[in-house]
């Protein structure tokens, strides 16, 4: 269990800006993560888990604690029968390659979230989702060390409190878990429309009207390479903002002035509007701003072009929420973690 000092985060980050942590460990079992958070708290240290480094930004000032890179690996079908299957992975797996696995499993329920960058501990964290699918649709439990009790615990999904791109880790429980392994519930039923609008123009283009969880896969990443930029050639954190959730009676109000404004009904009186097109709106989409490229093909997405510091980031930021807000009155919302 090496542990080292003074490694810059931006090494580690897709966004490839930050200062360094003071000290940097891998983990590659659960006994790793309590030592290491046992041996921290020891020492009055902040401790804060990475997976992938593709949805959480750092600071520039050094990281006054450890930062643990979860590497805990394993792929286990617990339970089999003729319409579905439960498996449980590793925090440390990588996400695409799960959600590949699955499918050659025969078992469907994650390929609409194909491509997504990170690893599967980070996944229930922020509860992500693309396509029409959440992990939340499939989650069963979790195991994670609690770091305040000293112990490891499992977490169903109502104690996970999951919503919109949130949940308990991104809350009240920020800081306090850390996730060794996730546990899924897939299905061997195919996909059935209908398909989240994207998705089904790819089908109709390319004339597929078979579909499986293989097919939904191939026709996401097509969808996904288009859209979001790679974060090995352009650095980036994917959706660097989460889209507006607003009550009835504010949609009703903009839809007076924008009746174009595309918005998807969430029930309890709530619509989600794509923050995409509110930042288009404004006229930045394809804009760089502080060393901060506005996607032109994605406005969610953020690429550090020429920014050198976590303050020109920041700067770019609050340029485009402020101006969803002046033009909107919708204040959006950062999706990555920061350190």
């Amino acid at each position: 269990m090496d542990i080292h000092t003074n490694i810059p985060l931006k090494n580690y980050l897709t966004m490839k800006l930050g200062g360094p942590t003071r000290f940097m460990a891998n983990a590659s079992t659960k006994e790793d993560i309590a030592t290491f958070c046992r041996n921290a708290k020891a020492q009055s240290l902040q401790v804060f888990v990475l997976g992938g480094g593709s949805n959480t930004i750092a600071h520039d000032e050094t990281f006054n604690g450890i930062v643990i890179r979860n590497r805990i690996m394993g792929r286990e079908i617990i339970s089999d029968s003729p319409a579905e299957a439960t498996v449980r992975f590793g925090a440390g797996e990588n996400w695409d390659e799960a959600v590949q696995f699955m499918i050659e499993h025969g078992l469907s329920g994650t390929e609409a979230m194909s491509a997504i960058p990170g690893t599967i501990g980070a996944a229930p964290v922020q509860n992500i989702g693309a396509y029409g699918q959440e992990l939340s649709d499939t989650f069963i439990e979790l195991e994670a060390y609690d770091m305040e009790t000293d112990q490891f615990v499992t977490l169903d999904a109502d104690t996970c409190q999951f919503s919109y791109r949130s949940s308990i880790f991104r809350g009240e429980a920020a800081g306090r878990f850390a996730i060794v392994s996730v546990t899924l519930r897939l299905y061997k039923t195919p996909p059935e429309p209908p398909f989240y609008p994207a998705v089904e123009k790819y089908f109709a283009e390319h004339n597929i009207t078979i579909f499986t969880s293989a097919e939904l896969r191939n026709a996401v990443m097509a969808i996904r390479v288009d859209k979001l930029p790679d974060p090995a050639e352009r650095p980036n954190s994917g959706s660097f903002f989460k889209n507006a959730i607003v009550e009835e009676w504010q949609l009703n109000e903009l839809l007076k002035e924008y009746p174009d404004m595309p918005h998807y009904d969430l029930g309890n009186k709530l619509h989600k509007i794509p923050t995409g097109w509110l930042i288009e709106q404004t006229g930045l989409k394809g804009q760089l701003l502080h060393g901060v490229r506005v996607h032109d093909k994605n406005a969610l997405v953020l690429i550090n072009e020429s920014a050198t510091s976590f303050a020109d980031l920041e700067a770019a930021r609050e340029e485009v929420r402020g101006a969803v807000r002046d033009q909107f009155r919708i204040t959006i919302e950062q999706e990555p973690l920061e350190i």
